[in-house]
């Protein structure tokens, strides 16, 4: 959990005083590594009852990929358990099927689930059932939802700051980190409850099981093409021979990144990336003289990078300055180049932030932005309010908004898109 607890902790004036949370109440459990001690684990967890408080802890920031490099779950009746999933010598996901199986007999408890679920997901643990805290604590209209902040408010326990930006990759796994690590599950099976009660009074149990669903059974589409656009800096880059350059050196780290598992930052930084595309050294002694591209390392590699700048100069597919979209431009060129869309924007904009307020949940946690502009830029006009609510349903529908949210959603839409001054009073869409 690299980020559930790591920032944003500073408690509200309002809220009570907490005592700290520094070890756990059974003490830190042994690390299961071989496959027997996680035979045993999921034993002491089959022995338990009830929800299964579920953690994972990756290395983001210092491995390539998004494995889980340490497994905390904890039961009532059976205790916490830390399980090692990289070095037991096997087939990780073999090798935790006892983990899984047993796993999947309950409601898995996580903090931010969509964090740790695909590297969970990796190791063959997928839940049957899933709550997630920190979505809960949107729901429930809290402007905090870290960890740290949600157990005070509702426990009245502090935990604090720890290792969770930590390289876990790394063997041995310090006491302290396994103690920080338990902690994070330790605390899950009352924030559970504590927040479901939260909901429950504020009539919110049903939108919550349906988001937890959705999130359960949630699979991402493909990354998108053209991920090296994303390079830090990037617009710097004014011409697309530049463009190319900045591609062919992110392609040329993320290969070596992935080829040795290092995060790519780590290999080469964005602002060497920039900086290379822009100058166009074609010596070794140009590319050196530049930031980072000095160093013993870099000088080690400079015949690689300098292959990859060549590459962008002799391409036959220079980049365009902006990725090609299958969707509406930014909402801030509306205006010049649709008036009458960005009319329709600003009015249903004002209505969901109306309706986000009376309802105490986030804007985007009622209906997907992008959605809303999808739907938005393409508005035909409708006859009526009722036929816009049917087009408005069904689209939504399409793009896997729950139940719930249209249900909310649906009527302060229609009315945006049926209005005579979101229309700018021509009729037109």
């Amino acid at each position: 959990m690299a980020d559930s607890h790591e920032a944003g902790v500073e408690p509200d004036a309002t809220e009570p005083e907490a005592t700290p949370l520094l070890t756990p109440r059974d003490g830190v459990p042994e690390l299961s590594v071989s496959p027997s001690e996680i035979k045993r684990a999921a034993d002491l967890l089959a022995s338990g009852s009830g929800p299964f408080a579920v953690d994972a802890e990756r290395a983001s920031g210092f491995r390539y990929s998004n494995r889980a490099y340490l497994v905390q779950i904890r039961r009532h009746g059976a205790g916490t358990v830390l399980i090692d999933p990289v070095n037991h010598g096997g087939d990780p996901v073999a090798t935790l099927a006892p983990v899984a199986e047993v796993l999947a007999t309950d409601e898995w408890i996580l903090h931010a689930a969509d964090q740790d679920l695909p590297c969970l997901a990796e190791l063959g643990m997928t839940p049957t059932k899933l709550y997630d805290t920190e979505l809960a604590g949107r729901l429930a209209g809290y402007e905090k939802v870290n960890l740290a902040a949600m157990v005070q408010r509702l426990l009245g326990l502090q935990l604090l700051k720890g290792h969770g930006a930590a390289d876990w990759s790394r063997r041995p796994l310090p006491a302290e980190w396994l103690n920080y690590a338990a902690l994070d599950v330790e605390v899950l099976l009352d924030l559970r409850f504590a927040i479901a009660e939260v909901l429950d009074e504020q009539g919110k149990t049903d939108w919550a099981a349906q988001e937890f669903e959705y999130l359960r059974s949630f699979e991402a589409a493909p990354t998108r093409r053209d991920r090296w656009r994303r390079t830090s800096g990037i617009h710097k880059v004014r011409d697309r021979r530049a463009l190319a350059a900045v591609r062919e050196l992110w392609i040329t780290r993320d290969q070596i990144a992935q080829r040795r598992d290092i995060a790519p930052g780590r290999i080469l930084p964005d602002s060497a990336i920039i900086a290379a595309a822009v100058a166009d050294p074609d010596t070794v002694e140009k590319l050196t003289a530049l930031p980072v591209f000095g160093g013993p390392r870099q000088r080690r590699n400079a015949k690689i990078w300098l292959d990859a700048l060549a590459r962008a100069r002799t391409t036959d597919d220079p980049p365009t300055a902006h990725e090609t979209s299958t969707g509406p431009p930014p909402a801030s060129r509306w205006a010049r180049r649709k008036p009458e869309a960005a009319a329709r924007l600003e009015v249903a904009r004002a209505g969901l932030n109306e309706l986000a307020q009376r309802v105490s949940v986030p804007t985007e946690n009622l209906v997907s932005p992008d959605a809303v502009r999808r739907l938005i830029w393409d508005w035909q006009p409708a006859r009526d309010p009722a036929e816009a609510a049917a087009i408005i349903d069904a689209f939504l529908a399409e793009a896997s908004a729950r139940p719930w949210q249209r249900e909310l959603v649906v009527p302060v839409l229609a009315r945006a898109l049926t209005a005579e001054s979101a229309a700018g009073g021509t009729g037109e869409g």
